[in-house]
């Protein structure tokens, strides 16, 4: 007790000190932080505090010497102090930080929770291999805690002007695992987002929009498709498409059990009585679509049948050559 005591209050332990120290037992430093360096019968050393946390008395590992110095020993010791203070766990505090994912780890658990949202498999991997070449050599080890707004602009700078689509894609995603980190309660503002001022101006986007045709020159679109010297099916298929204003995704992968013909055959040829039911996976809003059949569009899909001699229980020869190639002949031209 008496060596103890004497330890205790004797005066506050310096670098020279802390080196040269080999005495087993405690060493106590000087300040009110509760420190002391621990010296054990075989010579090994380590710092630790001793402080009140939540009500409750706790000794905390700090490292050892010389790794950690005595200066970083009192930074450590303060800063846990500080926590305490104000009703906090550096325990706590300090689990919490060991938790927290590097932006490689964070970017692939977010592409893996986002992945049933993706609304196919090349968005999914635009989204990870553009992080990979992009973002992944610069920010693959850095904590999600610890990215600035300069290592954001690292990433971005060589290709914001030179591959500006690119880029403001690498850019969102980005943001959205430092959103996901924000969530995570790691980190409390996104980079990515406070940048915009930094970056220089890109280029005006020019839109290219597909040529559009009137709807007085539909008809003779269809006549001068049905004279072309394309294969039937093809022929079949694009007036189908028309007919019905969908995709060729949505035409490419229809199957007979989606058609319900009805009353389609009756003489009166009731408006509506025929219908398509798209279901949602193939639909860009992800929602089922029933497309009513006008006379025509029915009559195409009976060729169909027909020259296919009966349903083949998959999908519409009319409509293979979209998923397919439409240099494949199918059997009938």
């Amino acid at each position: 007790m008496g060596e103890e005591k004497s330890r205790r209050n004797g005066r506050a332990l310096t670098a020279a000190s802390v080196l040269a120290e080999k005495r087993p037992g405690k060493h106590h430093d000087g300040g009110g932080l509760g420190l002391y360096l621990r010296v054990e019968p075989n010579g090994a050393r380590f710092w630790v505090q001793r402080i009140t946390i939540r009500g409750k008395r706790r000794e905390l590992g700090l490292g050892s010497p010389p790794t950690v110095t005595l200066a970083k020993a009192r930074d450590k010791a303060t800063d846990n102090k500080r926590v305490a203070i104000a009703g906090g766990d550096p325990l706590q505090a300090k689990r919490l930080a060991a938790a927290v994912l590097t932006f490689e780890e964070a970017a692939i658990k977010v592409h893996a929770m986002h992945a049933p949202t993706w609304r196919n498999e090349k968005h999914a991997q635009d989204f990870i291999n553009s992080l990979k070449v992009y973002a992944f050599p610069k920010l693959v080890r850095r904590k999600v805690a610890d990215i600035s707004s300069a290592d954001v602009l690292a990433v971005l700078t060589p290709i914001w002007l030179e591959k500006a689509e690119t880029a403001r894609r690498v850019r969102q995603r980005i943001g959205t695992v430092l959103k996901w980190a924000v969530a995570q309660g790691w980190r409390t503002d996104n980079p990515a987002e406070d940048i915009g001022q930094a970056l220089p101006k890109q280029g005006a986007k020019v839109q290219a929009h597909r040529v559009a045709l009137r709807c007085s020159e539909v008809a003779g679109c269809i006549d001068t498709i049905k004279a072309s010297g394309a294969m039937a099916a093809t022929k079949l298929a694009l007036e189908f498409l028309i007919l019905t204003a969908s995709r060729s995704g949505e035409v490419g992968g229809a199957r007979w059990d989606e058609i319900d013909f009805g009353t389609a055959d009756r003489t009166d040829r009731t408006p509506g009585a025929a219908t398509w039911e798209i279901p949602a996976v193939r639909m860009k809003t992800k929602r089922p679509h029933r497309v009513p059949l006008c006379t025509r569009a029915v009559a195409i899909l009976r060729e169909a049948e027909a020259r296919a001699e009966g349903r083949d229980g998959v999908r519409f020869r009319l409509v293979r050559w979209l998923t397919e190639g439409s240099t494949r002949t199918e059997g009938w031209a």
